[in-house]
């Protein structure tokens, strides 16, 4: 028996979204119902409704989340029905060549549920990463459901399926933060202030956020940052250097995903530093840097997939460290709001007026 539950959707490329009906399946082999419970906002969304990540309109929106299984398909074990999990877009498949290399975390074949949601008429969505969260019921592959501790709430442990994870992965997993090394985040968004709250947890002594937004860089404070730098006033390499002892940072992190930027982060680390680019450029950007320096400074230059996280491992981990007092995931919550209200928090989000607006679905 399918159900029909309300969600939101995104029918053409920059119109504001709409609550439809949309039909979700009775799980299939390997595929689960999950009831959503709370979804953050993330610009990833924004990206699909402007088209930025492809024009498979209409977009079933909304990934971030956390809630109940409610059913599951033929041949189910990681999950039963009534378990507590966060949703992720990274379904290991356990056989392409990154999983067979034993690197599960970049798996190039993650699985998606096979059948496709639909609205009232028939019209098959495409759930934003595979996921389509910002509805009351969704259809995944059973892969995409971490259980973790329910202790958590969903409004915190949801965002742990996107923003959250990418930039603690960034600083953490990526970037290898080290005790007592130093750290530059440039860009204080959610993801940004993510990196700096991980790179908190790894150790790191000193964590310089970099932003245009004192707001933001308040925030970044209240993450972890242990000193700010307003880049609309003051040139920030120099002034991550400064707070170095002149020599720059063992790790940069550009949450951004802007030629500048990047080129920011790569003049602010240390020789033999680490780059890490988390933020999502778009398609049309490019960076140039001297051979001689990308040489000469030696250390590495790295993209962060996901925060090269692995979920079975790192959604539990961080949820229980939540629940211990020592990870604050609820202080990236800045409002709860319901299904209709996702296209003005699409605008907040882009005014910089929140960090996260999360959706809390009413049963």
């Amino acid at each position: 028996m399918a159900y029909e539950v309300k969600g939101v959707v995104a029918r053409s490329k920059g119109a504001p979204v709409s609550i439809e009906t949309i039909v979700v399946p009775d799980p299939g082999p390997g595929e689960a119902v999950v009831d959503v419970q709370a979804c953050g906002v993330c610009h990833t969304d924004l990206h699909y409704r402007e088209g930025g990540i492809n024009d498979e309109f209409p977009f079933l929106l909304g990934h971030e989340a956390a809630g109940i299984v409610s059913a599951v398909g033929e041949g189910v074990t990681n999950v039963a029905v009534g378990d507590y999990v966060v949703l992720n877009w990274r379904a290991v498949c356990g056989e392409c060549r990154a999983c067979l290399k034993g690197e599960p975390k970049y798996c190039f074949n993650t699985h998606n549920a096979a059948q496709k949601m639909t609205l009232a008429d028939g019209t098959e969505l495409s759930p934003a990463l595979g996921i389509g969260a910002f509805a009351e019921k969704t259809l995944v592959h059973s892969g995409q459901c971490t259980k973790v501790d329910p202790a958590a709430p969903p409004t915190a442990a949801g965002l742990l399926g996107c923003g959250v994870m990418a930039g603690v992965g960034a600083a953490i997993n990526t970037g290898a933060v080290q005790r007592g090394e130093t750290v530059a985040v440039f860009g204080c968004g959610g993801v940004g202030d993510a990196a700096i709250a991980g790179a908190k947890l790894a150790g790191a002594t000193t964590i310089i956020a970099v932003d245009i937004s004192d707001k933001k860089l308040e925030w970044a404070r209240q993450m972890g940052a242990t000193h700010t730098v307003n880049s609309a006033e003051t040139d920030a390499v120099e002034a991550v250097k400064a707070l170095t002892g002149g020599f720059g940072v063992d790790v940069a992190i550009d949450a951004v995903g802007h030629p500048k930027v990047f080129e920011q982060a790569f003049y602010a680390r240390d020789l033999a530093g680490r780059v890490v680019m988390v933020g999502v450029p778009t398609p049309d950007m490019e960076i140039t840097l001297p051979a001689i320096e990308v040489f000469g400074r030696g250390g590495s230059i790295k993209s962060s997939w996901y925060g090269d996280c692995l979920p079975s491992r790192d959604f539990p981990m961080l949820v229980d460290l939540y629940l211990q007092g020592r990870f604050d995931l609820d202080a990236f919550v800045s409002e709860t709001i319901g299904l209709d209200d996702v296209e003005e928090a699409f605008e907040k989000m882009h005014k910089g007026e929140v960090l996260r607006s999360v959706v809390v679905i009413d049963k």
